[in-house]
């Protein structure tokens, strides 16, 4: 028997070649693919080392960093509040009066320069007074006539009443007599009403002001012929000192404005540029419309300025601030500290030793520029947290702003263990220097992770 054929050979004593190089690439592939899961692994460690330390300083639920937010605190004080009333208003001049001539005449002179200051009874101009003085002479002399023809007309009179005692006259001559003295003594009257008439025009040649004020430009020049009829008449004279500022109020508010008024109590008016930043002058209310304006809703108030430094001009538009009261002793905090949820307003107040804050409910009051009132819900010395309160809750860990940076440990910042020493010891890995592996978080998993990745390559190979 030939010795191929008698042998005692199986087909299990020896595998084929393809099902042994089946098996070797698939063992291979596992390798790979645990080798690059490895290496994978130990990458994203190694290049986000500050999660892993923020988890370590957090502790097992991890939010001890998340829930500290920087805020701005704000302590609330004890202040007296003004509530003020604002409006625009118009500055008016208590008189303006435009000088008109009260005879016609040929102006002989004007005595003011335009935009002088002058007091009531000053002269300003002058009128030729030689016709009026023609017309007082006429009128004198024609009274002096009337009373010496009067003066004969009661001797006569006088005679006759002592002829009728005697009778010996006719009491018709008697009575006709006395009727011509009465007629007399009239025409003495009006010619006494001429003379006054033609002594008055004579002192209207002298135009005077009758008001004191300031002069606005001036209208007409000497030589002239003047006449009360004009329209633009000599000049313009505006009482500057005190004036007055008319605005205008909403009906809902005249109501305590008038009550205010009607107490007796001082209100104090500040007049403010247009751009609220300057004040004008100060003065007082004066007094309050009668009426409401239907095709507006608001009434007419006036207050009343001094004006002594002249910084308001008439028909000036200003910002008006009327104060009607002042709160005593109240808490107020800034206008940034207060929020508004579904359940009304409401702050956070600071637990300075904990750094936690705290949702209060208050109740608003009257509020200023920069200040608001809180009328109930808080104390004066409580601090609130005017910045970052969007993202707080009730019971949040808060970090202040001027709060120096702390670890976990008291140590290093969270920046600190999580930057700065993952690169050192990415750092000594590729040293080799093993000593300081132990106290760096991420050290003990990648030298496992190599280990694992160096004992697949060589089953592998």
């Amino acid at each position: 028997m030939d010795s191929t054929t008698a042998g005692p050979h199986t087909g299990s004593d020896v595998l084929p070649p393809r099902h042994l190089n089946r098996r070797t690439s698939i063992v291979g592939g596992v390798i790979a693919i645990v080798a690059l899961a490895g290496i994978g692994w130990l990458g994203w460690h190694l290049t986000h080392p500050s999660i892993e330390a923020a988890s370590s300083a957090a502790g097992p639920t991890g939010r001890r960093g998340a829930l500290a937010t920087t805020v701005g605190v704000a302590t609330a004080e004890l202040a007296n509040v003004p509530i003020l009333l604002e409006a625009l208003g118009t500055v008016t001049p208590q008189v303006t009066v435009r000088v008109h001539p009260q005879v016609s005449g040929v102006l002989e002179k004007v005595l003011f320069k335009e935009g002088q200051m002058v007091r009531a009874g000053e002269l300003l101009a002058t009128i030729d007074p030689h016709p009026f003085e023609l017309a007082l002479m006429q009128a004198s002399g024609q009274l002096q006539r009337d009373e010496a023809q009067l003066s004969s007309a009661r001797v006569t009179l006088e005679r006759y009443q002592t002829l009728l005692t005697q009778d010996s006259i006719a009491r018709q001559d008697v009575d006709t007599q006395a009727a011509l003295v009465k007629q007399l003594e009239g025409t003495v009257v009006i010619d006494k009403a001429n003379e006054g008439t033609a002594r008055l025009n004579l002192g209207y040649a002298r135009v005077v002001a009758p008001a004191s004020g300031r002069v606005g430009l001036r209208t007409v020049d000497a030589g002239n012929v003047v006449s009360p009829g004009d329209a633009s008449g000599i000049a313009l004279i505006t009482q500057i000192s005190p004036v007055d500022v008319v605005f205008s109020v909403l009906q809902d508010q005249a109501g305590e404005l008038q009550q205010t008024a009607a107490a007796g109590k001082v209100m104090k008016a500040t007049a403010l540029d247009r751009t609220r930043t300057n004040v004008l002058d100060t003065g007082l209310f004066a007094s309050l419309d009668n009426q409401v304006d239907t095709t507006t809703g608001t009434v007419k108030a006036k207050a009343r300025f001094a004006n002594s430094h002249l910084t308001l001009f008439p028909s000036q538009f200003i910002n008006v601030q009327l104060q009607l009261k002042t709160i005593e002793n109240a808490v107020v905090v800034p206008v940034t500290a207060l929020r508004h949820g579904n359940d009304g307003d409401y702050v956070y107040v600071l637990n300075a030793a904990m750094r936690t804050v705290s949702l209060r409910p208050v109740q608003r009051g009257q509020a200023t520029t920069e200040k608001i009132v809180v009328a109930s819900g808080l104390k004066a010395g409580e601090q609130v947290i005017t910045e970052g309160a969007d993202q707080l809750k009730d019971g949040a860990r808060v970090v202040l702003a001027g709060d120096a940076p702390t670890g976990p440990r008291g140590g290093a910042s969270h920046a600190r263990a999580g930057g700065k020493q993952p690169r050192a010891s990415s750092a000594g890995h590729a040293n080799g220097a093993s000593a300081a592996a132990p106290a760096l978080p991420g050290s003990a998993p990648a030298s496992s992770a190599q280990r694992r990745s160096r004992n697949s390559q060589a089953s592998g190979s």
